[in-house]
Formats: structure tokens, C-alpha cells, sequence
């Protein structure tokens, strides 16, 4: 790329002699070089203006704009693209300005240094974010390579696989891996101890216990998992409704009358980076879907004091909506009018008058109109019986 002017590269351990001879040529003959106090550690030899990340982080593109014209270089570690700041970078400036250098990337050694083949690796990142998103990613047998936030983030991980029945799981602490002071911590998540180096990461193989938490990332989780004051969508109909939602990666839904969040929950863990905004007027019930986000693995929940319609306002316009209650012909032209072509519409009803309002709304726009029953056994005295739930009605339809 000969208009290309400014240069992504990545950089390992082992500083300058780790890179190609052409990106070491690019790096040497930069005027500019951005990056950490580590990069510019590993390639302290190049003659070249320094500058540290700008804070807040995301005034590095407007800081790479002003140097177009000069030959620059971003330092960053391993691969640019992968859970890197390559990725927010070719988000704002346009490919043909930009070269890529990639290196090893830390997934790429971790999973060396395993033995693992990486194609069958969870690979996630918790630098910079909430830990809790990990545990959505606790299954039996999924072995997990995890970019870590600082010394402390082992231990968190450690406690949240203990907690859900996953103590026994080996954990590996990789730390500098291809340089001089490389080193390696091996414990189980039930006693790790180990004092780590901020910078690491961390390779967890999930052994779980008999009595495990079995969390799969398909919606359909036991209630007991949620805190709920006993009006929620139950899993049987929450199945069905987040399946006609259909999560998708980085996908945002609306969920109107969240509760305790259970539907807007299931939605993220289902997708990787999908999104969910609550809205929700009570507060108890806003503290509940909180909660019940943090301890499922959906720290990013967003919750919404208000009621619609008037709380859609102003909201980033909705891949999918889900109306558990309090439908009406004023809410839903205003969820229809914010969706996206494509976008996916799903209403529950209990009621015989919200019921009455999903009629004339298929009638009026089509979709899918059904009638969910469910049945669960229970003892009845000595013997078994069925104890039916209150039937739902259920409104689907996808915006075309």
C-alpha cells in the first residue's frame, strides 16, 4: 500500500529481534511512534518521537488524524486485530491508509504452551472489562484462554468457577511469554494462591463437579438461576421467545418491561458481544435483573428507569424487541418504528385483554401468532400430576 501512512505493528517479548526484517525497517524509519510504556520499552533503540496512549483512550483517532502526512507507527501487542487496538483503529480511518504488522499473538503462545489446538479454545478477553462476562463461557470440558485485567483477575476467575461447581478445574498463569522472564503458575480454581504478574494470561481447562451449575449458552435456563419475584417469562417460553428473537454477534434488543431480566439475560449469553437495554419502572425489579446479569455472565445489561413508549426515546435503534408486558397499539408503533429492517418483534401476553391487542396487531401487520402451553409434573399426595402454567400467547413477526 504506497499511500499507506501509518503502520499498526505488533511487538512480543522479544522487542525488535522478534520482528520481520520488513517491519523492522517500517519501525525504524517512523517519525512518530505511539504506544505503552512497554512498547516503547521493547523498541527503545529506534530514534523516533514518542507518544504515550492518549486518555481518554478513545482521543487516539482524532491524534492520528492530525499526523496524516507523517510516516507513524502504532505499537501494540502481538496482533493488532485480535482483541486489539487495531480494530478500533480501522473502524475510523480508512483501510487504504493503513498496513497491519501482525505478530504472535498471545492466544497463539498461550495455546503452544497448553498443547491445545486453538481451533477448539474459547478465546476471550477481559482487559479492560468486566470480569463477570467470563462466566458465560463455564461449561464442562471447554478449555478457555482468557486476556486477563491485572494480578487479581486469576483469583476472580478462580472464585467464579468454585462457585458454580468448577473448583476442580486446572489454571494456568502465563506471563511474558517470549521473552527472557517468561514464567508459568499451574494450580486448580479451588486453591489457587498464586501471586501473578499484572500482565498475563490465563488458560482455564472447566472440570465440573457432579452437582455442577449447567449453564449452557442456548436460552432455556433453570429459573431457580435467576432472582425473580415470580413474575417472569418462565424457560420453557423463554426458549421459544429468545429463539424468535434470534440472538445474533453484537446484536442490540430492546427488552420493554425487563422484570428481572431474564429474557434480556439469555440474549446476551446466547451471542458473542450481543446487547440488551431494560426497561423497567420498578426498582426491585431493576435490582434483580442487575444482579441476576452480573451472575450470569451479562455484566453489560443496561437498565432503563421508565416505561414505554416514552422511555424508547433517544435509544440506539434495535436490532430485536421483546414486550413482555404491557403491549399496546401506542408501544408498538413506536418499538416498530425504532426497529431495524430485519429487526425481530416478540410480545408475550397472560391476559385476555393483552391478548386482544396482539389479535388486532396480527391482524393488522402479520407474523406469527401462537398459543404456549406448559405442564410440569408434581406430587400429587402419593402420586404424580400435572400442574399446568398459565398459557401465553405469543406475537412474532420480522421487520421486512
Amino acid at each position: 500500500m504506497p499511500d499507506a501512512w501509518l503502520h499498526i505493528v505488533g511487538i512480543g517479548e522479544d522487542g525488535m529481534d522478534g520482528l520481520a526484517p520488513a517491519t523492522r525497517a517500517v519501525l525504524e524509519a517512523a517519525e512518530v511512534i505511539i504506544g505503552g510504556d512497554r512498547h516503547h520499552r521493547l523498541s527503545d533503540s529506534v530514534t523516533a518521537e514518542r507518544l504515550a496512549w492518549p486518555h481518554p483512550f478513545d482521543a487516539l483517532i482524532d491524534t492520528l488524524r492530525a499526523m496524516r502526512g507523517r510516516r507513524v507507527v502504532v505499537l501494540a501487542t502481538g496482533d493488532p486485530l485480535w482483541f486489539s487496538v487495531g480494530a478500533r483503529i480501522g473502524r475510523s480511518i480508512p483501510p487504504g491508509d493503513v498496513v497491519y504488522h501482525p505478530q504472535l499473538s498471545a492466544f497463539q503462545l498461550a495455546a503452544a504452551r497448553m498443547g491445545w489446538s486453538l481451533a477448539d479454545v474459547e478465546t476471550l478477553t477481559v482487559h479492560g472489562r468486566p470480569v463477570e462476562q467470563m462466566i458465560a463461557f463455564i461449561q464442562p470440558d471447554q478449555r478457555l484462554l482468557i486476556l486477563t485485567t491485572g494480578a487479581d483477575t486469576p483469583g476472580q476467575i478462580a472464585r467464579f468457577l468454585s462457585e458454580r461447581g468448577f473448583g476442580a478445574s486446572p489454571m494456568t498463569v502465563l506471563a511474558n511469554m517470549g521473552g527472557p522472564e517468561e514464567r508459568r503458575f499451574d494450580g486448580t480454581a479451588e486453591s489457587w494462591d498464586h501471586v501473578v504478574p499484572a500482565f498475563n494470561t490465563l488458560a482455564v481447562d472447566c472440570v465440573a463437579a457432579p452437582d455442577a451449575a449447567l449453564m449452557p449458552r442456548v436460552p432455556g435456563l433453570a429459573d431457580d438461576l435467576f432472582q425473580h419475584d415470580g413474575t417472569m417469562t418462565k424457560q420453557e417460553i423463554r426458549a421459544v421467545t429468545v429463539a424468535k428473537l434470534m440472538p445474533m454477534r453484537g446484536a442490540l434488543l430492546w427488552d420493554i418491561g425487563t422484570g428481572c431480566g431474564s429474557v434480556a439475560v439469555e440474549w446476551m449469553r446466547a451471542a458473542h458481544y450481543a446487547r440488551a437495554i431494560g426497561i423497567e419502572p420498578r426498582a426491585d425489579r431493576r435490582a434483580m435483573a442487575a444482579a441476576n446479569a452480573l451472575a450470569l455472565g451479562a455484566p453489560r445489561l443496561e437498565l432503563i428507569d421508565g416505561e414505554a413508549p416514552a422511555a424508547l426515546q433517544g435509544l440506539a435503534a434495535p436490532d430485536a424487541i421483546f414486550v413482555g408486558g404491557g403491549l399496546s397499539r401506542e408501544v408498538f408503533a413506536a418499538a416498530w418504528d425504532a426497529l431495524k429492517p430485519l429487526g425481530r418483534l416478540v410480545a408475550n401476553s397472560v391476559t385476555l385483554e393483552s391478548e386482544a391487542t396482539l389479535l388486532a396487531l396480527y391482524k393488522a401487520h402479520g407474523g406469527q401468532l401462537a398459543k404456549l402451553s406448559v405442564a410440569r409434573a408434581e406430587p400429587v399426595g402419593g402420586l404424580t400430576g400435572w400442574r399446568p402454567a398459565m398459557p401465553v400467547t405469543q406475537w412474532s413477526l420480522v421487520k421486512r
